[in-house]
């Protein structure tokens, strides 16, 4: 395996790693003024995911800074593409952040009520939008002969060549990440609390975990139309088939421990399943980071995008430090966080 065959696969399991862990945080902010709807019960949801949401970031930041370090190229020209979608994850992760904080600052009903909505918002507003940046990465980009381009936020909402970031396709892809999220964060619910909480976020997970289903198939439906050279990916490198058939084994997997009453095996399921499903996505798209939707000689891929040799590989050397300090904080914090919220004394600050 080349250097940059390797930094394409580590980029691509941080950002799957991040969708996994921040994704229930994202969940359980969907289903925020659906599960729990008194005072107390929203301090508990909130606990639930207050010791590990800052954590869970650090894996976005980390895919991001290694997307710049190994390959600088496809970095710039995304994130100029993209101005006006990452202003908006950018304003939404600012406002979870402050929800989480200020909320308990004052008692005053109004105060929260405030704080709880914008809590929920960004919730799905940021499940939708990474769902839709996933979109526009299966399906492609204007990209010119210069490597870069600008998507506005809708133009024909047809998948063609000059698409915005809005388009059928990608919307659907939004729609999924919402609904495959929202379940992702009622199962973490399910086991981190007890009582009303409990029960509400069980049964939204069970009607979730249908809806997904359908929409997975309308997605996966429209792969062949909107990006055939996923499936030839897939036909230049068939070991990789396996991964689907993984994804599908876990799915069914979450379905049996549901059935069986065992919730962590649900949790850790349906984690796999999104771990594997985006890891699936990424080989299809190998070796492409960008696809152009016009001239297919503009891609950006692995090849006309690394860093220099020189650069990959004292990158890589430095990625092994940080990304064990990473591991072990995370093993740290999720390890002594283990249990039922409710166990735990309801601080004030939540």
């Amino acid at each position: 395996m080349s250097l940059d065959e390797l930094w394409f696969a580590i980029i691509a399991l941080v950002f799957a790693v991040y969708a996994v862990l921040d994704g229930f945080d994202f969940g359980v902010g969907a289903l925020y003024l659906f599960v729990a709807r008194t005072d107390e019960e929203r301090r508990l949801a909130m606990k639930a995911i207050g010791p590990v949401w800052k954590g869970n970031e650090v894996w976005l930041v980390s895919g991001g800074g290694l997307l710049f370090l190994a390959f600088p190229t496809a970095f710039s020209a995304a994130f100029s593409g993209f101005y006006l979608a990452l202003n908006l994850v950018l304003w939404c992760l600012i406002m979870r952040g402050l929800a989480i904080g200020l909320r308990s600052h004052l008692e005053n009903p109004l105060w929260r009520s405030l704080w709880d909505a914008i809590f929920a918002v960004t919730g799905v507003l940021l499940a939708f939008v990474f769902g839709v940046a996933l979109g526009n990465l299966v399906r492609g980009v204007p990209l010119g002969p210069d490597g870069y381009f600008f998507a506005a936020f809708w133009t024909t909402f047809l998948p063609d060549d000059s698409p915005g970031i809005l388009d059928w396709f990608t919307v659907l892809m939004g729609l999924l990440s919402v609904a495959i999220l929202t379940v992702h964060g009622a199962n973490y619910l399910v086991t981190k609390t007890d009582g009303p909480v409990n029960v509400r976020a069980r049964r939204f997970a069970e009607i979730g975990q249908w809806i997904v289903l359908l929409l997975g198939i309308a997605a996966t439906a429209a792969l062949p139309f909107v990006q055939p050279a996923l499936w030839e990916s897939y036909a230049a490198h068939p070991f990789g088939t396996v991964l689907p058939l993984i994804a599908a084994s876990v799915l069914l997997t979450a379905w049996y421990g549901r059935q069986s009453g065992r919730d962590s095996l649900v949790f850790v399921s349906w984690s796999l399943f999104i771990l594997v499903g985006l890891v699936s996505l990424a080989w299809g798209l190998f070796p492409n980071l960008l696809i152009a939707t016009g001239d297919p000689s503009h891609s950006l891929t692995i090849l006309n995008s690394a860093a220099s040799p020189y650069g990959l590989q004292v990158s890589l050397a430095w990625f092994g430090v940080g990304i064990t300090l990473v591991i072990v904080y995370t093993t740290w914090v999720y390890a002594s966080f283990a249990g039922k919220v409710e166990r735990l004394p309801l601080e004030e600050h939540y």
